[in-house]
């Protein structure tokens, strides 16, 4: 197991370590609800430095990016960011990613923890000649600060004007008087906020600087058990649980990243697959009584016919209801339609409902 650069500051403020994706990660600190909720009401801060981080350059690195990912990457201008994924040949997912222009012809990739190595090795194979690629995942650090006073906070830190930074934009320069720090309004909770990539020898400045000018804003440190229910409860898809190696970007609810104005890896397939419908997808669902769903318990119809899986579930601290993503036959995939969650041997009411759980 890896540690991040920030391992000796977590365990300064007594947060339960557990290993995700390689890397000893902090899991909570006062405790999930808590950090949760503070990060919907206030700002949260978490360490995510596991993201890999893979920079593409050169004439060919357009031509190269429309290849390999769903997404439209012409549309990008320096500044902008963009959500994609990029297909296998055989239907499914290598990784869902975000796409950074950082300059005419200079693109930041960032990708899965657990998928690095998977990522590196499939963009390898089918990268042009005219286009270089470096993978830089083991000198950054990443701090995701998220909340509605992410603003507030992160304006102390940095001349760069963050009020014009609208959602999936990216500046570069100097915050908490460190240069070349790459700061972008994404984010995986749904309430806004900043993600600041800084090299591995600042990243404990970073952390101080950040939790000293969010003192009098609420700030608390969150760990990956708060990051998991805040994108849950956005209907945000996790890789590993709602999408993977088999599961189409047509099923999975992605059609809106998936553009046919240009080929790509399995676009004639994919194509196909949104003309014809897909068998299965990926849907929202509340339960009707208690009990908490869990990833891969059985999703049945009213007989107890198995009909499709839990992906990712849990009680949702913002809605106080239990929630979760599955796949189910296309023809219950309407919002209201009546499934059944297997918990325990007993058969548990649900309703699918429209993403996203959680409206600010």
């Amino acid at each position: 197991m890896l540690d991040t650069a920030l391992r000796a500051k977590h365990e300064a403020l007594g947060a339960k370590i557990v290993p995700f994706a390689g890397y000893n990660m902090p899991l909570q600190y006062t405790g999930l609800i808590d950090e949760h909720l503070n990060v919907r009401e206030n700002v949260g801060l978490f360490d995510v430095s596991h993201m890999g981080e893979f920079f593409v350059r050169g004439e060919g690195a357009l031509a190269f990016l429309q290849h390999v990912t769903t997404n439209d990457v012409s549309k990008l201008f320096p500044g902008k960011v963009q959500y994609s994924c990029m297909p296998n040949d055989k239907g499914g997912i290598v990784d869902d990613l975000l796409v950074y222009k950082l300059d005419e012809a200079y693109y930041m990739l960032v990708v899965n923890a657990s998928n690095i190595q998977k990522d590196w090795d499939w963009l390898m194979k089918h990268k042009p000649h005219d286009a270089e690629m470096t993978n830089r995942s083991d000198d950054y650090s990443l701090l995701a600060v998220q909340g509605p006073k992410a603003k507030e906070l992160m304006s102390k830190l940095t001349e760069l004007n963050l009020e014009e930074m609208s959602y999936y934009t990216v500046k570069e320069g100097q915050i908490a008087g460190i240069d070349d720090v790459i700061i972008s309004t994404t984010g995986y909770t749904g309430s806004g906020g900043f993600e600041v990539y800084v090299a591995n020898k600042y990243a404990e400045q970073m952390w101080d600087a950040i939790m000293e000018a969010g003192k009098d804003l609420g700030i608390k440190p969150a760990g990956l058990a708060a990051r998991d229910t805040l994108r849950l409860e956005m209907g945000f898809c996790l890789y590993g649980n709602d999408i993977d190696d088999h599961t189409s970007p047509m099923e999975a609810g992605l059609g809106w990243i998936t553009k046919f104005s240009k080929e790509f890896t399995n676009s004639i397939a994919l194509k196909e697959e949104k003309e014809n419908g897909s068998a299965n997808k990926l849907v929202g669902f509340e339960l009707l009584e208690r009990g908490i769903p869990r990833k891969d318990y059985p999703i049945t119809d009213k007989s107890g016919n198995v009909i499709g899986r839990v992906t990712s579930g849990t009680m949702a601290p913002s809605l106080n209801k239990a929630i979760g993503l599955g796949y189910v036959p296309s023809n219950l995939s309407a919002p209201e339609s009546e499934i059944y969650v297997e918990i325990r041997s007993k058969l548990i009411p649900a309703k699918v409902v429209t993403l996203p759980f959680y409206k600010a």
